[in-house]
């Protein structure tokens, strides 16, 4: 294998009613069928609101931002022949969990025995990149080591201020839904490969999962690719957020693959402030105040931010990714999603909206940017 560092993006997409603005009210099989028929990238997810795409492996962003631009427009014509829209937000808006009924296939089946009514209150959507790596067996120490820029990134796709009809005050709540389930949130520092493989194999022999595909954290080595999977993010909105979002994060595994010394033996400590920027991203997004872990200091998070694209400078540039990484700094200075979707909010408020009924213009900007492509 070389090391072009090939990578693939998976998002997905909540299903809403065209009409009510809410999760479809009706079976959403016909929608389903067609997308299935039509786009062989689209798969079935937990909930039946839900649908999901994935770009191929490439080197190309260009190439990949093309592939998901198709996807999402075709699949906003297929939801406007069954009255459906197609929203990609790590919240649905106006979704109520007490109302969503799961996929019945076998996976899903089973999950929703395991989890409950947990599994019926996973009402998420979120953005995954795979990054191809040289040496696939060191994939958990290439974990262990990124777990600090992973609240970036998160920060970077905050897209779900909205709750079961509800403002949350957070521009990242889906991580604090997500994290009612088991297996979630940061990984554990594991010593080694061995070490890690020690953990799958128990929890696999005790029947607390059935593979390491069950292992939800934030990043996690791949069961079915040669790849480290970041599932950090919230499903950006605007393509152009994914794009960005994927670059960096492409070049951040470059960066610590070339350089074993960097975030070499993190300690508690150290994975305990990551959590802290977790959720200061979680609550602020591209507006967090971040502490550096090495002065100890909270900076803004255009200045941490700064820091990391002058960290992966070469990498960008082997990668030929300088434009998609650079328009990072177009979202910490203009706002992510949530940042849309709460202004959309309070100005339908100020013009004398209910709650409820102030949300409908932020599902409507949520498809029409989704089918758009653009951003």
């Amino acid at each position: 294998m070389d090391a072009s560092y090939r990578f693939g993006i998976e998002e997905e997409y909540f299903l809403g009613d065209a009409t009510t603005r809410g999760t479809p009210r009706r079976t959403v099989k016909n929608f389903h069928a067609a997308a299935h028929g039509r786009l062989p990238a689209a798969e079935r997810e937990l909930l039946q609101s839900q649908i999901e795409v994935a770009s191929p492996p490439s080197t190309d962003f260009a190439e990949a931002r093309g592939v998901l631009a198709g996807l999402r427009a075709d699949l906003a014509a297929i939801g406007r022949e069954h009255g459906v829209l197609v929203l990609a937000s790590g919240t649905h808006p106006l979704a109520r969990w007490s109302r969503q009924a799961h996929t019945e296939a076998e996976r899903y089946e089973g999950l929703m025995r395991d989890l409950r009514m947990l599994g019926r209150r996973n009402v998420v959507c979120g953005m995954h990149v795979h990054v191809e790596v040289p040496r696939p067996e060191a994939r958990v120490d290439l974990m262990n080591r990124l777990l600090p820029f992973t609240p970036t990134l998160l920060a970077l796709s905050t897209s779900s201020p909205f709750w079961q009809g509800r403002a949350t005050g957070l521009s990242g709540y889906r991580l604090s839904a997500f994290g009612e389930m088991p297996r979630t949130g940061l990984p554990d520092l594991f010593a080694d490969e061995a070490d890690y493989a020690r953990y799958v194999a128990t929890m696999t022999r005790t029947g607390a999962i059935k593979d390491a595909s069950f292992l939800w954290w934030t990043l996690r080595p791949s069961l079915k690719y040669p790849t480290l999977e970041l599932r950090v993010a919230d499903a950006c909105t605007r393509l152009g957020d994914t794009i960005a979002i994927a670059a960096l994060y492409r070049c951040l595994v470059r960066l610590v693959d070339r350089r074993p010394e960097l975030n070499r033996g993190l300690t508690g400590g150290d994975r305990a402030i990551a959590a802290e920027n977790l959720w200061r991203a979680q609550r602020d997004g591209v507006r967090a105040k971040m502490i550096d872990p090495t002065s100890g200091e909270a900076v803004s998070f255009g200045a941490h931010l700064e820091e990391l694209l002058a960290l992966v400078a070469d990498d960008a540039a082997a990668l030929g990714c300088h434009a998609e990484v650079d328009a990072a700094r177009a979202i910490a200075t203009s706002g992510t999603s949530a940042d849309e979707q709460a202004k959309l909010f309070a100005e339908a408020r100020q013009s004398g909206l209910e709650e409820r009924e102030a949300l409908r213009p932020v599902v409507d900007w949520l498809a029409e940017t989704t089918a758009s492509g653009h951003g």
